[in-house]
């Protein structure tokens, strides 16, 4: 294994970086942990990437905490992948495209 790089996932909503930083400790140095955040709700997205000095740092982790419980959640640690390229996203807003049901554009609804 060359990378130091851990994906976490299946982690609770209320998992924070700095009770990550303290769990992974145990199994080596880490150099970084990013909880990922959801932009609408500001709330965890249930998984974090996790860093290590080492990469037999991290893979002792992955021995110790992969499937294991942690904060009431059997947790899921492997390497991290890189990302992968994805086309750009269509952003419509929610509000763009075909209308469906309802009303043409120019006709009334009369009041009763």
């Amino acid at each position: 294994m060359s990378q130091a790089r851990l994906f976490v996932g299946n982690l609770s909503f209320q998992t924070g970086e700095n009770d990550l930083q303290d769990h992974f400790s145990q199994a080596g140095a880490v150099t970084s942990c990013n909880l990922m955040i959801d932009k609408m709700s500001g709330r965890s997205r249930g998984f974090a990437f996790v860093e290590f000095a080492t990469p037999e740092e991290a893979q002792k982790a992955i021995e110790q905490f992969h499937d294991k419980e942690f904060q009431g959640r059997k947790i899921t640690v492997n390497v991290a992948r890189p990302r992968e390229e994805r086309p750009p996203r269509q952003d419509r807003g929610g509000f763009g495209g075909e209308r469906r049901g309802g009303f043409d554009r120019g006709e009334r609804r009369e009041r009763y």
